[in-house]
């Protein structure tokens, strides 16, 4: 299970606090380089991980790397991995995407491509400072779609202002070649150190209240279910197959999933973090720290600030990243973690729920929205 960070962006968009630089080609090529190595010296941690075979190359923006550079750092993973993934992801911008590019991803192997649209009110997308504009993303995804990808996921933000989200699901369900598979919606937030924190400060923006974004994200859920999505993470839903509507959706990102089951994973790249089942590390979130680590071949993995769990702190994670899912935490577990009165306490509310098939318990739906304020409960 492999995340790889691409630290690099043609804009900032106004909400973002994820690290990352303005692209710069030669930059680019330094990245590769430095990459490569990091690769090669911490081979044994990235097979460590390989029962989660899956590759997630983020960022930043990953579409802005040329193809050239893109390939190299593939084939140099794949040096390690055998170049099969159960799930390959990209990140893609909508103003990257060509009918060529994104044919050279699919001829790259890539199953799975993420696009962050956002919205498609042209409008917001100003003041998120996005470079597509709603009919550009709508064309990026026509070509994904001709390129042949099938398994096509967009990232959606609600709560920008204090209209309701129809328009932006109606043109979300109607693009070409059918809706995508995959769909990731998150409520704006102000992010220490974004541009957008800067806005509010300045009066230039006015977050909507919490009941305008509750009722925002009860209508995206109503919308998507409608629409045969399952909603099986607070912030994600996957269009269910042909099999039993009670089946997990074969959409579901695999990725995502084992990370919110705990599973080990390896960061590669600048900021990236990793964790092997006690520990998690961090690369520095630097570019040029992290080149200066790597310019010349390593005996072993350069040096990661990290920190090393607790049981206890392992234990509270599970609980905070399974409750955060419809497959939610066996009871059994739960009771031992959290002691039977909160349990008994939060179910007579009907704050948890059992699932279907009664062993596990879970925040229900129309909770998800303070699932936090739930969890907390149990922490």
């Amino acid at each position: 299970m492999v995340y790889l960070h691409v630290p690099f962006c043609k804009r900032f968009c106004t909400y973002c606090a994820f690290y990352s630089e303005l692209f710069r080609e030669t930059d680019a090529r330094a990245y590769a380089d430095a990459l490569c190595r990091e690769i090669r010296a911490r081979r044994q941690e990235i097979l460590s991980t390989s029962d989660v075979p899956t590759l997630y190359i983020g960022g930043g923006t990953p579409s802005v790397l040329p193809p050239s550079v893109l390939r190299r750092i593939v084939e140099e993973l794949s040096l390690v991995t055998g170049g099969r993934y159960a799930e390959w992801t990209v990140e893609v911008n909508p103003d990257d995407i060509t009918p060529a590019y994104a044919a050279f991803l699919k001829n790259l192997g890539v199953g799975r491509v993420s696009m962050g649209i956002q919205s498609f009110d042209d409008a917001t997308l100003r003041k998120m400072a996005r470079r597509h504009t709603a009919a550009g993303a709508a064309e990026a995804f026509r070509m994904l779609r001709e390129a042949g990808f099938d398994n096509i996921s967009v990232d959606l933000i609600f709560g920008t202002g204090p209209g309701l989200p129809d328009s932006d699901l109606d043109a979300l369900l109607s693009l070409p070649g059918g809706p995508p598979e995959h769909v990731s919606a998150y409520q704006l937030s102000v992010e220490e150190g974004s541009a957008l924190e800067r806005m509010v400060r300045s009066g230039r923006f006015r977050e909507p209240g919490e009941r305008v974004c509750e009722a925002q994200y009860r209508r995206i859920c109503t919308r998507l279910a409608e629409a045969g999505y399952e909603h099986y993470e607070i912030s994600n839903f996957a269009r269910r197959g042909s099999a039993s509507p009670a089946a997990a959706s074969p959409y579901r990102a695999v990725h995502n999933s084992a990370y919110w089951s705990g599973a080990p994973y390896v960061g590669l790249g600048p900021a990236a973090h990793s964790y092997d089942g006690g520990v998690r590390s961090w690369n520095p979130s630097d570019l040029g720290r992290w080149l200066r680590q790597w310019q010349s071949p390593a005996e072993g993995p350069a040096p990661r600030e990290g920190e090393t769990l607790s049981a206890r702190q392992k234990d509270m994670e599970r609980v905070m990243l399974s409750l955060r899912t419809s497959d939610g935490i066996p009871e059994d577990l739960l009771r031992r973690l959290s002691g039977n009165s909160r349990v008994d306490a939060l179910l007579s509310q009907s704050c948890l729920e059992k699932t279907p098939e009664f062993a596990n318990l879970r925040v229900p739906e129309p909770r998800w929205f303070v699932s936090d304020a739930i969890i907390v409960e149990l922490i």
